[in-house]
């Protein structure tokens, strides 16, 4: 499994890049905005976060319509070479997506809840799908088991380009480790997420063990 950070956070991005586990990163104006930033300085935000990383970085379009989505997916397209275009699950978007893949402009769909859903954005020429789990989970359905249809349908099907699956809004570690069993390629986590994967109490025991040991050793 490859992990993507879904930030706007530049601390949190070079963080997790010096610990050599990011792949890539996805991000919107609104997690840009609750960092501080303003709309006005998005784009060059957006080429800040696409140096540091080596990986591709989804910048997400506003616009609803087919049109205005591809105008604004070019303009984002020519801030880098890894940044790909996020445009939401819908007709507008699915269209989108097609003018855009013609144009060579790799997307991430966004927004998507269902098998049917991502068969559509495979099919219409979408490089990334990213199924949404935390949201079922909010209104007490299993998010899990919809990332799981949405995985096994998709790799039924030869889509004539690389598809991969994007476990998106991820709240807890318990969704990344469920979504690497059922073979999804990517996460995008919070980075607080990131950091309770890579932390268990016993380990935390092993750590504080080996210091008293150590210390011991030190001081005989």
């Amino acid at each position: 499994m490859k992990f993507f950070l879904d930030t706007a956070v530049i601390d949190e991005i070079e963080e997790a890049a010096s610990w050599g586990v990011l792949s890539g990163v996805t991000t919107n104006p609104t997690l840009y905005l609750r960092a501080g930033g303003t709309l006005a300085g998005f784009h060059d935000h957006l080429k800040r976060i696409c140096d540091i990383v080596d990986g591709p970085v989804s910048g997400e379009t506003v616009g609803l319509e087919r049109a205005e989505i591809v105008r604004e997916g070019e303009e984002l397209a020519a801030i880098a070479p890894n940044l790909v275009v996020k445009v939401p699950t819908m007709p507008e978007g699915l269209a989108a997506t097609k003018t855009l893949k013609e144009k060579g402009i790799d997307v991430n769909m966004t927004l998507c809840f269902t098998v049917s859903q991502a068969l559509l954005a495979a099919r219409s020429g979408a490089r990334y799908v990213s199924p949404f789990i935390g949201r079922f989970d909010d209104i007490s359905e299993h998010g899990i088991g919809h990332l799981g249809d949405v995985i096994k349908a998709l790799s039924n099907y030869d889509f004539g380009h690389p598809v991969e699956v994007i476990t998106a809004s991820v709240r807890h570690p318990y969704h990344v480790v469920a979504a690497a069993e059922l073979g999804a390629d990517i996460a995008t986590v919070p980075f607080s997420v990131l950091e309770k994967l890579v932390r268990h109490p016993l380990t935390d025991r092993g750590l504080e063990s080996f210091l008293s040991d150590w210390e011991k050793v030190k001081n005989a």
